[in-house]
């Protein structure tokens, strides 16, 4: 069985963000970019059903500028057998990435496809459903667990009402969440290995598709930061500062 999984480069969680001057864009720069860590968890269970013998090949693919290699070649310190980057310049959304996805699928031919259910940067949650669409085949989002056979996959998914578990046929899609598994970490032997790996460059432009976006970011914004609380000694004293500060009321 060969199994494809998806990874997006994306800021590290605990890096200082700046915007570029013009406030169109995060400045990029200098800052550390990491795989989406949705999308580790998915390449780490990838992994275990490796090591269970369920799994032949694992596939990582990423979509990006030719620096995404690096995100890649983590990717193959982790234990993935080789890598697939669809090169382009232009800002990717959740449905262009769909198509991407799809056209790597028609020519990979991979069994089962997991993918982070959202990425960090953006927190869109549409790529793994749009891409499951697009193909025709079964998915499972949010999984927390996962149980795979030869013909089918049982996931237990979190709704809104607690866990529902589902019996799904091979093909599947299959989104992560955070209480999946935890990524294993890297050695140094297998970060030397993953040097030999081959990644296979894909020119955007040769896949047919129009990655162009959609949306129009007229303006980003950095969060302001939360002022220190007041504690106030009665309703009255509340409505008064409600009143006079955030003007909230008549």
């Amino acid at each position: 069985m060969k199994v494809l999984v998806a990874i997006k480069r994306v800021p590290e969680l605990k890096a200082a963000l700046r915007l570029k001057s013009d406030h169109s864009a995060l400045e990029t720069a200098q800052l550390k970019m990491v795989i989406n860590p949705f999308d580790e968890l998915a390449l780490e269970e990838a992994l275990r059903l490796k090591e269970k013998g369920l799994v032949q090949e694992i596939v990582a693919v990423s979509i990006g500028l030719p620096i995404t290699q690096e995100n890649l070649r983590t990717a193959l310190a982790m234990g993935a057998d080789r890598g697939i980057l669809v090169q382009t310049e232009l800002a990717i959304e959740p449905l262009a990435a769909a198509k991407v996805l799809q056209a790597v699928a028609m020519r990979e031919q991979p069994q089962l496809i997991i993918l982070g259910k959202q990425a960090v940067d953006t927190d869109n949650n549409q790529t793994g459903q749009m891409l499951a669409g697009l193909l025709g085949w079964a998915q499972g989002t949010f999984i927390s667990q996962l149980t795979l056979d030869k013909e089918k996959v049982e996931v237990t998914r979190e709704i809104d009402g607690g866990l529902e578990t589902l019996e799904l046929k091979l093909p599947v899609v299959l989104t992560t969440d955070l209480r999946l598994n935890q990524a294993r970490y890297i050695s140094l032997p297998n970060i030397v290995k993953a040097k030999t790996k081959p990644i296979d460059l894909i020119p955007a432009d040769s896949l047919g598709i129009d990655l162009n976006p959609r949306l129009k970011i007229v303006k980003m914004t950095i969060p302001e930061k939360h002022r220190a609380g007041v504690r106030v000694d009665s309703a009255v004293e509340l409505l008064k500062r409600l009143k006079e500060e955030a003007k909230v009321l008549p």
